[in-house]
Formats: structure tokens, sequence, C-alpha cells
């Protein structure tokens, strides 16, 4: 079977979902292309890798690169587009084709943005709906497509990536983290989806009823500067990217989110894995991941955020349950095996998902 991924410019966690994927897919025996913008070739060695200009948001080079797509498209037995704009491209661009490929669109987020933004994804949502299967990272997002009009809709499968064991014994040394202290733990990309506003003010109250945690901030992004500015005098200590968080995970007392939004959240993947006690916004499909291992509060309520910090970190016996309550829930997270299976029947069976 001949697959064509294509994604656009993405943030790093879907161009790495796809990556697994088209290496997953080539190690189950189909041929894999990968096509998206040439900065992203680095990601996809290995894979045969064509530049196409798929930017985030409309732009004069569109008509072309579905063009381009569509003599990718003759080639392939199924094209599988990330994205609302890779997918409203790939939809565009096998309209009316002899032996048309079968189209799969995977939706990684939610659309968010001014009232152009919104009418903007609007029309691609509705273009997309037009795919032969149309997968959703969380449940809200298959339930928008569907409301869109779209026929075959499932909840795709993402699994963070399996790491080898890192020891965290030595992280509070290695950071200057007194022993006593208590540490919690964000990962997350520093952007607006992340709720870094709802952070900082419960960093604020967190500080003021255990003035000797500190809290540890994993991650780069736009939004680096204002985070550190925010913080300033809270015990939040913005690390910047790391290559060691499941070490991090691991000697936290506690593992926060603070989201507007998420998808399958791979770092709360990677925190119940490493059986954290998990504290989380309630957002897109964070329930769905965490289940019942996590203290889940609504959106934007750092009130909420911080009463639960300080309580995970003062009752030692409802942290070492939801330790326990992680462990178990990482055991029925989606593996990369599961994920080549749904694919495989995606691609071949338009009524199994």
């Amino acid at each position: 079977m001949n697959v064509l991924q294509v994604l656009g410019s993405s943030a790093g966690g879907v161009v790495r979902h796809v990556a697994e994927v088209s290496s997953d897919l080539a190690g189950a025996g189909m041929h894999v292309v990968v096509a998206g913008p040439d900065d992203l070739s680095p990601r996809f060695v290995g894979r045969t890798f064509v530049s196409l200009p798929i930017t985030d948001r409309p732009h004069p080079r569109d008509a072309s690169t579905v063009l381009a797509l569509r003599r990718l498209a003759a080639r392939s037995d199924v094209v599988h587009a990330h994205g609302l704009r890779a997918g409203g491209l790939a939809v565009l661009a096998t309209r009316g084709m002899r032996g048309r490929p079968r189209v799969v669109v995977t939706l990684h987020n939610l659309p968010v943005g001014g009232r152009s933004v919104r009418l903007v994804s609007g029309v691609l949502e509705r273009v997309v709906a037009r795919a032969d299967v149309v997968l959703g990272v969380s449940g809200d997002l298959v339930d928008r497509a569907r409301a869109r009009g779209a026929a075959q809709v499932a909840r795709a499968l993402v699994p963070a990536p399996v790491t080898g064991a890192q020891s965290s014994v030595s992280v509070r040394a290695d950071l200057g983290v007194p022993s006593s202290a208590p540490l919690i733990v964000t990962v997350a990309r520093l952007a607006p989806q992340k709720g870094l506003d709802t952070l900082a003010a419960a960093a604020r109250l967190v500080r003021g009823a255990a003035p000797d945690a500190v809290w540890l901030v994993a991650g780069g992004g736009p939004l680096r500067g204002e985070l550190e500015r925010t913080t300033a005098g809270t015990g939040v200590r913005v690390l910047g990217p790391r290559d060691d968080v499941p070490a991090l995970l691991g000697a936290a007392d506690v593992v926060v989110s603070t989201a507007v939004w998420e998808g399958q959240p791979i770092a709360l993947q990677e925190a119940l894995r490493a059986g954290a006690a998990v504290v989380a916004t309630d957002a897109g499909g964070t329930r769905e991941v965490t289940g019942g291992a996590a203290v889940l509060v609504p959106v934007g309520d750092p009130d909420a955020v911080a009463a639960a910090i300080v309580r995970v970190l003062t009752d030692d016996a409802e942290r070492a349950d939801l330790r326990r309550r992680a462990h178990d829930r990482a055991a029925a997270l989606p593996t990369r095996a599961d994920v080549v299976a749904q694919l495989r029947a995606t691609y071949t069976d338009p009524r199994r998902t």
C-alpha cells in the first residue's frame, strides 16, 4: 500500500507524531511518502520526503500546492493529511480524480482566534468533512467534525513516545532544589493554549500557602519571557526545553497542567507513566487521557488549581492514591502498535476505525 502523509507548518508534537506514524507504517510493510514544508525534512530522515509549502494560513501559493499534491496523490492508495489546512488542501487536490485515493484527515487542534480565523476555519472544516474519514484527537473534535457533516469520524490515537528509564534521584540535586521542598512540575509548550496566565496566578496563590514550594516549568515557546516576568518571586523556575522530562516528572510531588485546550496531552501521558500525582484543567481531551487518575479542575480557574495543588502537596494519602491510579491508568494508554492497527483498518475498510 502506498501512503502519502501530508502536514503543514506544525508544532513539535504533530511533527513527532507524524514521524512516528510514518516509521511504524513503513515497518508494517507500507510504502510511505511524507510531504510538507521543507524545514520539517530533518525530522523524516530515512523516509521519502517531498517539499510542499503548506503554511498555517491561506497563501497565494495554495493553488500550485494543490496541483503538486494532486500529482503526489495520483501515485498513492491513501492520502493521510494532518491538520485543518493540510486536510483541506488534500481534499481539494483529490476532488474528481479518476481512481481517487482514500483520503483521511487527522485534526490535531481546536481552531482558535479572532473572527476572521474562525470564519476561515469554519470553511476548512466543511471542506475536510468531505474526506473519507476524519479522525479527531479528542472527543470534542470528533463531535465538531460530525456536526460539520463528516460521514466517517473516530477518535485518533496519539500515544506518548516510549523512552528509556531515567533516574529522578539526582534531579533535585542537579537543579538545586532542596530535598525538603515540595516540588511542582509543569511540562508544556509556552504558548497561549497552555493557560500560562492561569499558571502564573495559581503560582502566586500557592506561594502564599506553601512558601517553600518550587515550581519547575519545562518547555520553550513564544511566551517564555512573559511567563518569567509574571511569575517572578513566586517560586516558579522556567527551565526551557529539557531532554530529561521523565526524570523531572518522576521527581515531582505533583505534576500540573493549566491548559486551555488539549487533544491527547503527551506530557500528561508521560506523567501517568512516571506514576506522578496529577492536577490538570479539564480541557479538551485531558479527561479522556487521565480518566480517574488526576484531580481535574475548571479551565481558567487559578483558585481551583492552587487549592488542588496545595491539597495534594499536604495530603500524603491522596498523593499516594493518585500515584497508584496513575500507574494503573498508564497501563491502559494506547501504544504505537495500537495506532498502526487503527490506521491499517482506517486505510482499508471504510466501516472500521
